[in-house]
């Protein structure tokens, strides 16, 4: 079934690339269909070498702070470029804070987590505890909310395309 759908993918594409090509007038929005086509295979915007020069043109276009291509006929919606950095692994979230250096960002884990028992100690913001003694199987453990350095990502700038009758998609760039 898998490759169905790829072959059928793929003769979508170069159907498409052909209409475009052979076509003597050529349509403002060719490169928004091509791009939309691309975006919504499964495997990813970038899988088929057909699709990477209209994907790294919009990469580009994006980049320069131009509009999302349009595609008269297709139903899409895509949301403005956004900028995200950092990620965190799973279990953590990404927290950001303002100090006299400016923004910093740090992954807190969601729950506590066991740590060594040199690291129970009541934290300096008023005696409010920032680790805390836990019964587990009969032993005691020190467990608290622990902070990492977040993740960089090699690809921060993201939009989300909504394709009718497809479905919703976040790529990155």
């Amino acid at each position: 079934m898998k490759n169905l759908l790829i072959s059928v993918f793929l003769s979508t594409i170069s159907a498409s690339s052909a209409y475009l090509v052979s076509d003597s007038i050529a349509r403002a929005d060719d490169w928004g269909c091509e791009v939309i086509l691309c975006l919504s295979n499964p495997g990813g915007a970038t899988q088929y070498a057909p699709c990477r020069p209209p994907i790294h043109r919009l990469w580009r276009e994006l980049a320069r702070g131009h509009a999302f291509p349009t595609c008269s006929s297709v139903g899409f919606r895509a949301s403005r470029p956004r900028y995200e950095p950092y990620y965190c692994n799973e279990g953590f979230r990404l927290t950001t804070r303002t100090n006299d250096r400016g923004n910093e960002a740090s992954c807190i884990s969601m729950t506590p987590q066991t740590v060594s028992k040199s690291e129970c100690y009541y934290g300096e913001a008023g005696g409010v505890p920032s680790s805390r003694w836990y019964r587990a199987s009969g032993q005691r453990q020190c467990r608290r909310y622990v902070t990492r350095r977040p993740n960089v990502r090699s690809k921060p700038h993201f939009f989300d395309v909504t394709i009718d009758g497809i479905g919703r998609q976040r790529v990155w760039y």
